[in-house]
């Protein structure tokens, strides 16, 4: 019999809070694991996401951080702003939730649009970032194809929430299509029947514009800009863009290093957190 997946007993054992922080007036929801005097870690999730994205890599993050998954802005039970949301938004969001913990300087770690989200933030606010690390990250470019399904299977979920919408958006995230992952479209199911989540889901896909999102990309430069120590990790099988991608996004930062993990998708932190964790972790502590 396969092994049931769920995010219960994922955090099951670890010492962790759930709560809401108050982010420069947007009531933020985080969950939090690891000593607060360790050095901070916040991890950013992808578009349409939210904080259980990083459910398996609490436990093995906290012994080492004090570390952060949150809900971004107009994201999971984060407040939603009600206009459309570009990448600066986003930042400014992140600045005032280090604001809000206290911490000058932060560890940050983005997957998709949170790595997106994670190198802009690299770039205007370089006194605040201790490593960086881009996860199968969006923000490189512009692939009519990919927008086209993403906004396709978001609004799908959005609008009709059902057992078999939010299933596909999910599905498309991972390699192994075999696995049904009942407790992750469970949360996410929850996430999108709040009431107005279609009009967020709109703001959500303003990135998929291709006016607005030509203008929010990185560029070259901006990637040269990078001085942060920075991981650019990739899989084989990420449904956005292929290795290549992200190996011509670290070549273009000076010094960063590059990863490729195998057998995995869109999320590779859920679905081999092992080797994530152990990949993760040794280049946060400078090993």
């Amino acid at each position: 019999m396969p092994e049931f997946e769920s995010v219960w007993s994922d955090l099951q054992g670890v010492a962790f809070s759930q709560g809401y922080l108050d982010a420069g007036g947007v009531r933020t929801r985080y969950l939090h694991a690891g000593d607060p005097s360790k050095p901070t870690l916040v991890l950013l999730h992808g578009s349409g996401g939210h904080a259980e994205a990083y459910v398996r890599n609490l436990e093995a993050h906290a012994e080492h951080f004090s570390t952060w998954s949150i809900d971004m802005l107009g994201h999971g039970y984060t407040d939603k702003p009600g206009h459309l949301l570009e990448i600066p938004h986003y930042v400014d969001h992140l600045a005032a939730v280090l604001d809000t913990i206290g911490a000058q300087r932060a560890h940050i770690s983005g997957e998709s649009l949170g790595g997106w989200v994670a190198s802009r933030f690299a770039v205007d606010h370089p006194d605040r970032l201790e490593r960086l690390v881009l996860n199968t990250a969006g923000g490189s470019q512009a692939d009519p194809e990919v927008m086209k399904r993403i906004i396709t299977l978001s609004m799908a979920a959005a609008e009709n929430p059902s057992w078999e919408t939010v299933q596909a958006r999910i599905k498309w995230l991972m390699a192994d299509k075999s696995k049904d992952y009942d407790d992750i479209v469970a949360s996410r199911q929850r996430v999108y029947r709040q009431p107005g989540f279609v009009n967020a889901m709109r703001d959500i896909m303003a990135l998929q514009d291709p006016e607005i999102r030509q203008r929010n990309l990185m560029s070259p430069s901006d990637y040269g800009a990078i001085t942060a120590p920075t991981l650019v990790l990739w899989t084989s099988d990420d449904p956005t863009a292929d290795t290549t991608e992200g190996r011509r996004i670290s070549e273009m930062i000076p010094g960063a290093r590059f990863e490729v993990m195998q057998g995995c998708g869109h999320w590779p932190q859920y679905e081999d957190p092992k080797t994530f964790n152990r990949l993760h972790i040794d280049f946060l502590v400078g090993r």
